[in-house]
C-alpha cells in the first residue's frame, strides 16, 4: 500500500512570486507563504506562532501565480511535501523542504472588487485556476 502526501495551507505571501523559464519553456514559480496560529501559554498570554513555507508551482499554475499573486495576498494552496538537498557554493550540503503546489485558490477581496468589471475579472481568474487544476489532475497516472 502506498502512502498519502497531502498538504493544505492557507496563508499570506511573504514576497512576490519569482518566475523562471526552464528548457522547453517550462515555467516554475517560487514564493514563501506564512501560516500563523495562536494559543494561550501557561502564563495566560496570547502567543502567535508563524511558520514559513517554501512553495513551488509548475507550468500553468506557475503562470497563474506570477500573474495574480503578490506579497501580502492570502491564498489557499494544496500540494505535497518534497525534501531535497544540494551543495552550496562552499560545498556544504543543504536541505530544503518545499510544498509542490497542485491547486491554488486566491482568497480575500481585491480593491474595488464590487464593480461588475472586477467581478468578471475574478470569475475569469477562477476559471483559469480551475482549468489549470483539472489539467494537473489529468497528468496523474491513476
Amino acid at each position: 500500500m502506498s502512502g498519502v502526501n497531502k498538504v493544505i495551507l492557507v496563508g499570506h505571501l511573504g514576497k512576490d512570486p519569482e518566475i523562471r523559464h526552464l528548457e522547453g519553456n517550462t515555467s516554475v514559480a517560487t514564493f514563501t507563504l506564512a501560516t500563523s496560529e495562536s494559543y494561550t501559554n501557561k502564563q495566560g498570554q496570547r502567543v502567535e506562532q508563524t511558520e514559513w513555507h517554501n512553495i513551488v508551482a509548475w507550468r500553468g499554475l506557475a503562470d497563474i501565480a506570477a500573474k495574480y499573486l503578490q506579497k501580502g495576498k492570502q491564498v489557499y494552496v494544496e500540494g505535497k511535501i518534497r525534501s531535497r538537498s544540494y551543495d552550496d557554493k562552499d560545498g556544504n550540503k543543504r536541505y530544503v523542504t518545499e510544498i509542490i503546489a497542485e491547486n491554488m485558490t486566491l482568497l480575500g477581496k481585491k480593491e474595488g472588487e464590487n464593480s461588475p468589471a472586477s467581478t468578471a475579472a475574478g470569475q475569469q481568474r477562477q476559471d483559469e485556476l480551475s482549468s489549470i487544476h483539472n489539467s494537473v489532475n489529468d497528468d496523474l497516472p491513476f
